[in-house]
């Protein structure tokens, strides 16, 4: 039964990985017809289509997009989302979230993936940590994005958080100084069920059902200062952390 139940699982990763290959192609050729149409509306195209793309492929995968909402969220205005993160399944659900444009902050290495890497390039705002230069211009570009009512998503832990014992992993700075700079609020997010999804082990541990997005209350920045980063920090991750052991079984 068990070596019965692997072949299943190993048959529906392959297939959602055809499936993701075949949507990543049909994203990548809407956007290379839209790049003639001007650079002025490009972004929320951008996010137009890769929501497209994630709707699509949650559909033929048999993944289900959920949203609760522990608060109102208010969609006119931008936001620094953050979220926990220990899985890759972290990422579909951010272009999903509900009629609101997000630049995610992603990693230069992963603009190298083939085709993928195009439509990654263009959605995101990607860091290059291999020179001050390339790091100042990722947080130059950032500001533009929240300058310009676009919302940026940052998983402040930095990398998976690959422990059953913690729901987090300590946060860096950068996320809540550059809330507090840009005195654009904080909206911390959770990802419920993406662990069980994929686990970080193995993109072939990949299964069907829901990927659950909780909406936080939003914290606002107006009474913090730069002196005050560790005191916002440490406050959402308190947040973050009591929302976790709520939802998941986490001693």
């Amino acid at each position: 039964m068990h070596y019965l139940k692997r072949i299943l699982q190993l048959t529906y990763c392959f297939y959602a990985l055809i499936v993701f290959a075949i949507f990543t192609i049909i994203s990548a050729i809407a956007l290379f017809i839209l790049l003639p149409f001007g650079k002025e509306k490009l972004a929320g195209r951008i996010y137009k289509v890769c929501r497209y793309w994630g709707k699509s492929w949650y559909i033929f995968t048999g993944l289900q997009h959920q949203e609760i909402f522990e608060t109102e969220h208010n969609f006119k205005l931008p936001h620094v989302f953050v979220a926990n993160h220990n899985s890759y399944m972290d990422i579909p659900p951010i272009v999903m979230l509900k009629h609101q444009p997000i630049r995610p902050l992603g990693k230069f290495e992963s603009s190298k993936i083939p085709i993928f890497g195009w439509i990654y390039k263009a959605a995101v705002i990607m860091v290059d940590r291999s020179s001050p230069d390339k790091r100042a211009q990722s947080l130059r570009n950032l500001k533009s994005a929240l300058q310009k009512h676009t919302s940026i998503f940052i998983f402040p832990e930095g990398t998976f958080s690959m422990t059953s014992q913690q729901p987090l992993k300590s946060f860096y700075n950068g996320a809540f100084k550059l809330a507090i700079e840009m005195q654009v609020p904080i909206q911390p997010i959770l990802m419920i069920d993406a662990v069980d999804r994929m686990h970080f082990d193995s993109v072939f541990s990949l299964n069907p059902g829901k990927n659950r997005v909780v909406y936080l209350p939003t914290v606002e920045v107006s009474n913090y200062t730069m002196d005050d980063i560790d005191l916002l920090k440490e406050k959402v991750y308190q947040m973050m952390d009591e929302g976790l052991r709520r939802y998941r079984n986490y001693p």
